[in-house]
This record gives structure tokens, C-alpha cells and sequence, in this order.
């Protein structure tokens, strides 16, 4: 009885854990929210997104002109001798000093390029939104990455209250054991027998710890946690699904509004883009210049003492590049061959895209009939141990089957849990293809 009592102390310390503080109850939607708020990587990709935001603008595009101001002060001692054509006497200059100081407005603005400018304000424009597709990306897949590990996170829970119940099962059979043992109607192989698969159950017990312990870190980083060891408790206690999933509005979903897809999209009208950029060398070219200055002359020596000039300065350049070893051309052949590749893109990742929807959707749809399979072989097994177990206690039944029974319980939970998760796997790989992976936000 002593020993007894020594197991089932082990078995209260392995619970300790668990028991030894009051955790916080969190349920799908907190775990998201507070991510989108928090996640390191996704304030990443905001502030690339706001870089893209602030490229929009005329200034950037070239509507507008540049204006530049620029100043200068230049001191020059030069000596000098001057031979005159009639031979009289030399003139000879020492130490002459001339200082000068200038001052410039300048402004520069191209008025045409054919369309150039123009050009370049719509590609800022397609890549702000190629900007918020991106985000949008990342915030996608960070919804079903931290989806996917709450559920885990929920599995590994209940596999945790499998694996409880297991060596409380197991701590039944050895008290029995060691009941009928002391009374000579069992063996002392019997008796350790039973301790073995005791030991057996709360090693897995230990084991599951850590596994939970690194599902919950994991949560925290993804949530952005001061303290990645802080506690909580998942508030789902199981793993449910939905097994009414339209497959023609998720297919008709996927193909109108999927990110990927329309990211592809997007570098094609941005290729486009860029040959009509280089096309824009088809035309002549028109610039404005202009400025105002203003210059100072000081001399020590000679005619003048002072000079000053100035005053405001207007041209305009009118060009046109005529031949260039045909560069021109080759450029735009390949920004139309660039645009084809992009159009080709486009057709694959619609077809990469009905490749992956199509073996989901499959696999969604087996693992529900798994799942439906395992809860009745569940119903099964444990009827089984409970028929075992009575068998047992009246000695009609050897602790080698009793052990089986409750081996095919404990394996008939943890294949539902599995079969259960996966099935919610494919649930969120399923909406997230189709863009409605925001709807766990609800």
C-alpha cells in the first residue's frame, strides 16, 4: 500500500504544473486580434506598406519642377606682365585680388517626355496597391499560421487530458494489483506489470508537458508577448469544425479576390507599365529653365573698383533622340516579351491555385469522414474497456488484455484528435485560398 501511495504522489506532482497558478482563459478571436496588433513582423510589413503610401505623389512622378538655390564666394590673386606691341614700357600687375561672390535661383522643369510622367504617377499608384496586397498577404497567412497553432494548441491540451486519464486508469489497475497481491491471488509479475505501465503513462504525461510548454511559447510569439512564458488556457475544449463548406463559393472566391492571384495580376499591369515607360522615348522631349542671379565683382586693382550684375534668365531645350544603336527598340521588344511572361504567370498561378483547391478540398473532405469514423471506433473502445475493466475486478480477465483495451482506448482518442485537427487544417487552408480567412475574426 505504501508503494501505491508513492505512485500516486508522482501522479500529483506531474499535475503540479498545471494546478500551481490561475491561468487566463483565451479564445480564437483574442489570440488573433491581439497578433495584428502586436506581431513584430506584420509592423514590419505596415511600415513597408506606408513607404509605398508616401512614393505617391507628383513631386516623385515628375509633374512637378525642381528648384534649387546655390551660392558662391571665389577670392583670386593673380600677378601679371603686360608687353606692349610698341615697346614701351611694361606693365606690371603684384598681388592683385578679385573677389567674388554669386548667387542663384535655378529652376528646371520637363513639360512633356511623351508621357513619361504620366506613366510613372500610375505605377506609383499600381505599387501602393501592390504595397497593400502584400500586407494583406502577410496578414492572411499570419491568421492561419496563429489559427493553426491555437488549434494545436488545443490539441495538445486534450491529448494532455487523454494521457491524465490514461494514468489514472492505470493507477486504478495498480491499486488492484497490489490489493490482490498482498492477499496472494496475483503475481509478483502481475504487480510489476502494472507498475511498468504505469511508469509508461506518466512518462507520456511529461513528455506531453513539454510539447504543450512549446505550443504555448510559440502562441506568445506570435502574439507578440512581453513574456513568452506567460500562462493561459485555450477557451475551446474541442476541436470543431465546419463541414458545410460550399465548394463552388469557395472555388468562385478563390479565383476573384485570392491575394497571390491578384498580386500576379499586378506585376502584369506594372510590366505594361514599363513599356510604355520606354515607349516614351518615341517622342520628342520639352524642358523649361529658368532662374534669377546676381553676382559681385570686388577688384584692388585696374579700371573698376565694384561690379554688380543681375538679373532673371528663360530658355527652353526642344529635342528629340534620333538614333541610338537601335537600344531603343530592342528594349521595348523585350518589355513586350516581359509583358508575355507576365500574362503566362498569370494563367499558371490560376491553375497552380485550382491545383491546391482541388486537393483540399479532398482531403477536407476525407478527414471529415475520418473524423466521423474515429468518434465511432472511440464509442467502441471505450465500451470495450469498461467491459475489460469489469472482467477485471472480477478476475475473469489477465492485466495483459485489460492493458490492450486500454492502449486501443487511449490510441482510439488521440487518431479523433488528430483526424479532428487535420480536418481543421484543411478548413483554414480552404478559406484562406479563397480570401475569407478574415471571417475567424468573428
Amino acid at each position: 500500500m505504501l508503494k501505491f501511495k508513492k505512485y500516486a504522489f508522482a501522479a500529483i506532482v506531474l499535475l503540479f504544473p498545471f494546478l500551481s497558478e490561475a491561468q487566463t482563459v483565451i479564445d480564437l478571436d483574442k489570440v488573433i486580434r491581439i497578433g495584428l496588433e502586436n506581431n513584430y513582423d506584420l509592423k514590419i510589413s505596415r511600415n513597408e506598406q506606408q513607404i509605398s503610401d508616401n512614393n505617391v505623389t507628383l513631386g516623385n512622378a515628375g509633374f512637378l519642377p525642381s528648384v534649387g538655390l546655390n551660392s558662391g564666394y571665389n577670392v583670386r590673386q593673380s600677378n601679371s606682365d603686360q608687353f606692349p606691341v610698341d615697346g614701351t614700357e611694361t606693365l606690371t600687375t603684384r598681388n592683385s585680388v578679385t573677389q567674388t561672390l554669386d548667387v542663384g535661383l535655378n529652376l528646371n522643369w520637363t513639360i512633356f517626355e511623351g508621357f513619361r510622367v504620366q506613366t510613372n504617377y500610375k505605377r506609383l499608384q499600381e505599387l501602393k496597391t501592390v504595397g497593400e496586397l502584400n500586407t494583406q498577404l502577410d496578414v492572411e497567412n499570419f491568421i492561419a499560421d496563429i489559427s493553426a497553432e491555437y488549434y494545436n494548441y488545443v490539441q495538445q491540451t486534450l491529448r494532455m487530458q487523454n494521457l491524465r486519464q490514461a494514468v489514472n486508469l492505470s493507477r486504478e489497475r495498480l491499486r488492484i494489483v497490489e490489493a490482490r497481491y498482498q492477499i496472494g491471488s496475483l503475481s509478483r509479475l502481475d504487480l510489476q506489470q502494472a507498475r511498468v505501465d504505469f511508469n509508461a503513462d506518466s512518462s507520456q504525461l511529461i513528455q506531453q508537458y513539454e510539447v504543450i510548454h512549446s505550443s504555448r511559447i510559440r502562441l506568445n510569439e506570435m502574439m507578440g508577448a512581453d513574456n513568452v512564458e506567460q500562462q493561459f488556457v485555450a477557451a475551446d475544449t474541442t476541436i470543431s469544425f465546419d463541414s458545410m463548406l460550399s465548394k463552388p463559393e469557395l472555388f468562385d472566391n478563390m479565383m476573384k479576390v485570392n491575394t497571390s492571384l491578384l498580386l500576379t495580376e499586378k506585376n502584369k499591369v506594372l510590366s505594361e507599365l514599363d513599356l510604355k515607360t520606354l515607349q516614351s522615348q518615341n517622342y520628342p522631349y520639352l524642358r523649361l529653365n529658368g532662374g534669377y542671379g546676381f553676382t559681385y565683382f570686388d577688384y584692388n586693382k585696374g579700371n573698376f573698383d565694384r561690379q554688380r550684375s543681375w538679373g532673371p534668365n528663360v530658355g527652353v531645350t526642344l529635342g528629340f533622340n534620333i538614333f541610338d544603336g537601335f537600344n531603343r527598340s530592342r528594349e521595348q521588344k523585350n518589355a513586350k516579351i516581359r509583358i508575355d511572361n507576365r500574362k503566362l504567370q498569370v494563367e499558371r498561378q490560376k491553375l497552380i491555385l485550382q491545383s491546391d483547391f482541388a486537393n483540399m478540398w479532398l482531403a477536407y473532405q476525407n478527414n471529415i469522414k475520418l473524423t466521423n469514423l474515429e468518434k465511432e471506433s472511440l464509442k467502441n473502445a471505450e465500451i470495450n474497456y469498461e467491459i475489460a475493466m469489469d472482467r477485471y475486478k472480477l478476475g475473469d480477465l489477465s492485466g495483459i488484455l485489460l492493458r490492450e483495451a486500454q492502449v486501443s482506448l487511449l490510441q482510439a482518442e488521440q487518431r479523433l484528435l488528430t483526424a479532428q485537427y487535420r480536418t481543421k487544417l484543411y478548413e483554414i487552408s480552404l478559406l484562406q485560398i479563397s480570401g475569407r480567412i478574415g471571417e475567424y475574426l468573428n
